[in-house]
């Protein structure tokens, strides 16, 4: 959709998902067997057809670079338009902004260049399957200068302690923007914004020292913008905290939970050609999630396991995620375990966590 120009913005998310972050952003984390989280959003932006997407990153971004490579898999590997991934780039002694209105002041030629009139704004810490074009159709029909995705939920959990939460009219006009713990209309940090109105903003908040835009233009709203509500029903998870993590994923194993997310529109991630997974003689496999280029000779039940991983003969592995090419010796025993890519861990190893507080071992470690 040329009307549309996507910005997803991770300057303000922490590296909150401990030994998983040590060496990405949480935007690059391994989820749902073969994707990053990233992924989720981007697939979304490709499905509405947004030909311009700009990824505004602050620290630790290698990981994301790699996995985000040209933007092909997202059909943005363009001529005109593409993908923009945007880290701090502050040549300007004068420069006064902060945070991410940094960001935007300092990246004003992706927005003068793009051709599109309004801005999709997004993080990555909101799992959805919003339909974009609904919720621009939604904000051009209600004549809003913000809509703000909201998904009520039927269980507050932990990780929607730290959400914004919105309250709205019977007509979905937005009259309270806060944090109250208790309330269950949760925002999922996708707004949509005329371009020129958003870039007057920006500015409107350097002048007055701001440093975040959402909570300075929308949530503070001192211009008197007109806030409208967008209702969201689809998959939606928050994934800000270990906890929130590992009960996430182990919801994928649910069929129900795992089709509302991956049925109908695509969600695409970076190619990589290999074989499918292979089940040798002494398999045991349960109730599992197994990406492609496994190798698995042992037991595993209620787990996740990426790309290429090795599970030898003797080995089992129970309510864990492993992630890529990690290689599980003999008669290694797992339980509520999750293992970063490329861990290896030689025979005999018992490794046992709680599902409520999930053993972790960083990338590459050696046991």
């Amino acid at each position: 959709m040329k009307s549309l120009i996507g910005v997803i913005n991770l300057d303000h998310e922490l590296e909150e998902l401990k030994e998983l972050t040590y060496f990405r952003c949480g935007a690059a984390v391994p989820y749902a067997g073969r994707y990053r989280l990233i992924d989720f959003v981007l697939s979304n932006m490709m499905n509405a057809g947004i030909e311009s997407i700009g990824v505004f990153v602050r620290r630790k971004y290698r990981s994301l670079m790699d996995h985000l490579g040209d933007g092909k898999p997202w059909d943005l590997d363009r001529r005109h338009g593409g993908m923009f991934i945007l880290p701090p780039d502050w040549n300007d002694p004068t420069d006064t902004s902060q945070g991410d209105l940094q960001h935007f002041h300092n990246n004003l030629d992706f927005f003068h260049r793009g051709a599109g009139q309004y801005i999709v704004h997004a993080g990555s810490r909101h799992v959805t399957k919003a339909d974009l074009q609904d919720v621009y159709r939604h904000h051009i029909r209600t004549g809003a200068d913000v809509t703000l995705v909201c998904k009520r939920v039927d269980q507050l959990l932990p990780e929607h302690d730290s959400c914004i939460k919105v309250d709205h009219d019977e007509e979905g006009n937005v009259v309270d923007i806060h944090q109250c713990a208790d309330h269950t209309n949760i925002y999922t940090e996708i707004f949509i914004m005329e371009k020129e109105l958003f870039l007057k903003q920006v500015q409107r908040c350097i002048e007055y020292g701001e440093t975040h835009f959402f909570r300075d233009a929308i949530m503070k709203n001192p211009s008197k913008l007109k806030i409208m509500a967008y209702a969201y029903e689809g998959y939606h998870a928050v994934i800000n905290s270990i906890d929130s993590y590992y009960r996430n994923s182990m919801n994928l194993l649910n069929s129900k939970q795992y089709e509302e997310l991956f049925k109908e529109d695509p969600v695409q991630t970076k190619i990589k050609y290999e074989a499918p997974a292979k089940y040798l003689e002494s398999a045991d496999v349960k109730h599992s999630l197994l990406a492609n280029g496994c190798i698995v000779a042992g037991e595993v039940q209620d787990s996740i396991l990426f790309r290429g991983v090795h599970v030898a003969k003797g080995a089992k592995i129970k309510g864990s995620i492993i992630m890529q090419k990690c290689y599980i010796g003999e008669g290694t025993v797992l339980e509520n375990v999750i293992l970063d890519k490329d861990v290896k861990l030689t025979g005999g190893q018992t490794l046992i966590g709680a599902p409520s507080n999930p053993y972790i071992l960083a990338k590459s470690t050696i046991i």
